[in-house]
């Protein structure tokens, strides 16, 4: 999708992009970091709406090169950092950053890794905000091969209460959700997410190399048998001032 110019790669879309912001309550100043960024389309509007110190990062080179693209478009003045980082090993020291948002990551990598990772880079009374799918409804075993075995291998995600549980277990408290439907890829999320200019752009690119024509009927041809079941969850945590070990809480002051 980033290769034929899709700006927004995200479960839900632009609508849970907004939740994500809503729940966030971002604040001028707040340094924030954003992983698994991306072509840096959250992280341009966190830095461009809310006045935040962003540091982005990915993974993927090739991401990261679009992001620096996008980011030197948005001329934000030095607001945006961009950085190569793995969600499972920050390279960042406990504490560093207000907010922690991740979307559509935490489901490919180890979760439970990835989610401590997350909340430790994160300061006490800071939110960890992570934007995933799940299912709307108990999918087939016909359903989970299509999606789990052929268009994402070795994804794994269920309910947005497993979600919960996973940064309960990581230390967060306090926590907030939202749900909907999935929307990335169906043809008015599509319209609504790209708009006419970026789509038809997309469309140009995907006929213009038949490799690219015959990976998307591939791909869209799985998509709409999986479409009913899946959806999103935008949750948030907050960071206590404490931590939890096997014998007590310890009260951080």
């Amino acid at each position: 999708m980033a290769s034929i110019g899709k700006k927004v790669i995200h479960p839900g879309g632009r609508r849970s992009t907004e939740e994500l912001f809503h729940l966030a309550g971002f604040k001028p100043g707040q340094r924030i970091l954003d992983v698994g960024a991306g072509v840096g389309t959250t992280a341009i509007e966190i830095v461009k709406r809310f006045g935040c110190e962003v540091v982005a990062v990915d993974i993927d080179t090739g991401m990261l090169d679009k992001a620096q693209v996008n980011a030197d478009a948005a001329k934000l003045d030095g607001r945006l950092t961009i950085e190569k980082a793995d969600i499972q090993s920050l390279p960042y020291a406990d504490g560093t950053f207000d907010h922690v948002v991740i979307e559509a990551v935490t489901m490919f990598v180890d979760r439970e890794k990835a989610a401590r990772e997350a909340v430790r880079v994160c300061r006490p009374g800071g939110r960890v905000l992570d934007h995933e799918f799940i299912y709307r409804k108990p999918p087939t075993g016909k359903i989970r091969r299509v999606f789990e075995g052929e268009v994402c291998p070795g994804i794994r995600f269920d309910t947005s209460e497993d979600w919960i549980e996973l940064y309960r277990n990581a230390g967060l408290m306090a926590f907030d959700h939202t749900t909907g439907p999935f929307a990335m890829m169906t043809p008015m999320g599509m319209l609504q997410d790209e708009g006419v200019m970026n789509l038809a752009a997309m469309m140009a690119r995907t006929l213009a190399h038949p490799a690219r024509i015959k990976k998307s009927f591939w791909l869209m041809s799985r998509m709409v048998q999986v479409w009913p079941y899946l959806g999103y969850v935008v949750l948030t945590g907050i960071k206590p001032h404490f931590h939890s070990d096997s014998s007590h809480n310890q009260i951080l002051t």
